[in-house]
């Protein structure tokens, strides 16, 4: 199997100078619940990194919570949950799951995460989704769209398609289902129906909670301007490059928010 092309990084899109505000990419990120409310915020931080506008839309409740917050967020658009059709329409992509609730975890004042996962894939198939967390733990793997990236970890790679997370089967489950699927752990595997690419780096100090929110908002900030499989194995490989930088700072002592502070710096170094 192929490692990642570390020159394909040339190919991402890079706003012209003349370029105006909203045509650099549009990223809705749907997630977040009571429980689980910081998980939006970390793929919320990188994603306004990248992409000219964010627009957050979570559960009803949460959207109280990010408004109490909004000193932590002053980047992006909550959207209501009444307007969230609208923002769809407009975003380039979306970012559906980190921090919705899972089938243990539904709260009060929470939307059913499979409803309305289901309910949006069916009506916007042609959208940029990129799929994480609590919506990737409760559907099944026919109700995606041919335009989504997945980014399961090997247990939800498992639960999803009910196979061992292999890079053969990561291919062959691009090929069944027509998506790209960025599986996460120590080598990252990219895949899409054609092709498929390791990505190494990374280290024991990317197993803390949030990382994977990071990337998962790294993903859909990169795939509201390019194609799904460079968005996602270029994203594989700064997310691990950013990792690779802290870790010979500060050893394993750093949290997703450092994360998403040194991706920036990696990308000004390889994307040029």
């Amino acid at each position: 199997m192929e490692k990642f092309d570390i020159s394909s990084l040339k190919q991402l899109y890079i706003p012209a100078s003349d370029s105006h505000k909203g045509q650099n990419g549009k990223v809705l990120i749907i997630g977040g619940s009571h429980l689980f409310h910081s998980s939006a915020f970390w793929a919320l931080e990188i994603a306004s990194k990248i992409a000219d506008m964010v627009y957050f839309s979570s559960t009803p409740m949460n959207n109280e919570i990010v408004k109490k917050l909004k000193t932590m967020f002053r980047n992006g658009i909550i959207v209501p949950r009444e307007k969230l059709d609208d923002y769809i329409q407009e975003a380039d992509s979306v970012l559906i799951g980190p921090g919705l609730p899972r089938p243990s975890g539904q709260e009060i004042g929470d939307d059913d995460t499979k409803i309305l996962t289901e309910r949006l894939f069916a009506k916007y198939p042609d959208k940029k989704w990129v799929v994480d967390g609590g919506s990737l733990q409760v559907i099944k793997p026919e109700v995606l769209p041919k335009t989504s990236i997945i980014t399961p970890n090997k247990k939800e790679f498992e639960m999803l398609f009910n196979v061992e997370p292999t890079a053969q089967n990561a291919l062959d489950m691009a090929k069944k289902f027509g998506i790209a699927i960025l599986l996460k752990g120590p080598v990252d595997i990219v895949a899409d129906p054609v092709r498929t690419v390791q990505v190494e780096g990374g280290n024991a100090g990317m197993t803390k909670g949030g990382t994977g929110d990071v990337l998962a908002g790294l993903v859909a900030a990169l795939y509201s301007k390019n194609d799904a499989f460079l968005s996602a194995s270029a994203a594989s490989f700064i997310n691990k490059k950013a990792g690779d930088a802290l870790y010979e700072k500060a050893g394993l002592y750093y949290n997703a928010s450092d994360l998403v502070e040194k991706i920036p710096e990696v990308m000004e170094e390889y994307i040029k």
